[in-house]
């Protein structure tokens, strides 16, 4: 199976549109002659179009350079990720490697044809003076059905691909289309084929809830989109997937009252479950990369031993296990029916009404949490069993969640929420400095031990501890400084309506 990043830009003209002299745009000095294609695509998607409304498009082609099976993950006109797979001449149904990729988008379900699009393609190059090829450029003639209403639409279509190009020659391109009489396309043509069914709106929630349902929402879909690239252990994917988790179980005790108590702490524990395989992986990629550094910035006359080989070889075996727990946790029919289970939360009716102050109210409240947490934290308030870093570790778990509560009134609130989001950031990114010095510290100890019980010399890894540890002493002075920003009263007085 191939995998491509599309960077490419679509446009819609009437029937007097004329593609305009592209030369001269972002180094283009040449448009070869036009070559016609004819493609013919059916795209596949459950019963509800979960596939569509995910931002997926799978399909499978005859004609063109590329026939096959496709699916598409990401929004059109933008940057998507294209997986490709060869297709037997009756192959009815996707291999079994695309739809583990689109199984979050699907929930598991069965797909089926949704729609067929018909193209009369005219394709072009945009070749710069050495004569390569910067992008392509497509003109279509589309006709599209849908297969479930019969609903049919023709259109025009002009699509721009980079290739060896940048996005100063996209940003040239679009500047001459636009001219032209072109205007940008925002969806896919799968998704103009099934408009009339897309349509169909989502439950009207309560107004006061619509802020929390939809940020709720858009954390589920990034969930989703990021199902594909956690799958082949992609770092940023995987990342994305874990804070999204995190907003979603923090916004669903936040505002724990809008549903069923029993049902949203319960979708909150299978939440934690995946959150648990997602950790791991992340965990181990961020640990490793950060003690390669710190072995790579020591002189080398300090570096005693295979430290460097000894670190690499423990977190390759660790991560190759977190990887192959993360696959089958999303490879499970637990993961897919949690998903189903944050749909009917996310999507159906709230469990009561509120209205915009019991939001305000709630979000204040998890602003405050975290302050009087972190103020007992630097007194050293906390039970006699609780160490000092643990209580710093759990002040900084109560500012994700009250940065979490205030995103959640950005968009009506806008800039003076969108500050106080930075500077809580900053805050809980101190303390997460604070909480990676002390997991490196345990780490590296671990690593000592098993150097000395081989018979290598330990003094590098204590070196390393060291270092950790007076990263850390400075780190409380930056965190209440941190935390003074983060209270000034013009920063915070909007939280009070």
């Amino acid at each position: 199976m191939a995998a491509v990043v599309e960077r490419e830009r679509k446009y819609s003209g009437d029937d007097g549109f004329r593609l305009p002299d592209l030369t001269g745009c972002g180094g283009v000095t040449t448009v070869s002659d036009a070559t016609a294609l004819d493609l013919d695509a059916v795209y596949l998607d459950t019963h509800d179009l979960r596939l569509a409304r995910s931002g997926f498009a799978l399909r499978r082609r005859t004609g063109g350079h590329d026939a096959g099976w496709h699916l598409k993950v990401g929004s059109a006109g933008g940057d998507r990720t294209e997986y490709q797979f060869p297709a037997g001449a009756d192959d009815a149904d996707p291999p079994a490697e695309l739809v583990a990729l689109f199984r979050a988008a699907s929930r598991g379900r069965p797909v089926a044809p949704a729609a067929r699009i018909t193209t009369r393609r005219l394709e072009r190059r945009l070749l710069d003076g050495r004569r390569r090829v910067l992008a392509e450029l497509a003109e279509d003639t589309v006709e599209g059905r849908d297969l479930v209403t019969g609903e049919r639409q023709a259109w025009r279509e002009i699509e721009v691909e980079l290739v060896d190009g940048d996005e100063a020659l996209l940003d040239a391109v679009d500047a001459r289309l636009r001219a032209a009489g072109a205007r940008p396309v925002p969806v896919s043509k799968s998704h103009r084929a099934l408009s009339g069914r897309l349509a169909v709106p989502v439950a009207t929630p309560e107004p006061g809830a619509a802020p929390v349902l939809d940020y709720a929402r858009a954390q589920r879909d990034v969930l989703i989109a990021h199902h594909p690239g956690a799958i082949g252990g992609d770092e940023d994917a995987v990342h994305d997937m874990r804070v999204a988790v995190r907003r979603l179980r923090s916004t669903l005790r936040t505002f724990r009252g809008l549903w069923d108590r029993e049902e949203g702490e319960s979708v909150r524990a299978e939440l934690r479950w995946l959150g648990a395989r997602l950790g791991p992986v992340r965990d181990t990629q961020v640990m490793a990369a950060r003690l390669a550094d710190a072995v790579h910035a020591e002189p080398a006359d300090l570096v005693l031993g295979p430290v460097a080989a000894r670190i690499s070889s423990r977190f390759a075996a660790d991560l190759a296990t977190a990887l192959d727990e993360l696959r089958a946790a999303l490879d499970s029919d637990r993961y897919t029916a949690l998903l189903a289970r944050l749909d009917a939360l996310l999507e159906g009716p709230t469990a009561r009404p509120v209205d915009a102050r019991w939001v305000a109210r709630r979000v204040r409240r998890a602003v405050t949490r975290a302050d009087d947490g972190l103020d007992r934290a630097l007194a050293g308030d906390h039970p006699g069993t609780e160490a000092p870093d643990v209580a710093l570790h759990e002040a900084r778990k109560a500012y994700k969640a009250a940065r979490y509560a205030v995103e959640v009134r950005e968009p009506d609130v806008g800039k003076r929420a969108a500050a106080l989001v930075g500077r809580l950031k900053d805050l809980q990114d101190l303390l997460g400095a604070h909480q990676d010095s002390v997991v490196t510290r345990a780490v590296l100890r671990g690593q000592a031990q098993r150097a000395y019980d081989e018979g290598e010399n330990t003094f590098t890894y204590g070196l390393l501890h060291a270092r950790q540890a007076a990263a850390a002493g400075r780190d409380v002075p930056a965190v209440i400084r941190a935390r003074d920003r983060a209270r000034r009263r013009k920063l915070r007085r909007w939280l009070k309506h």
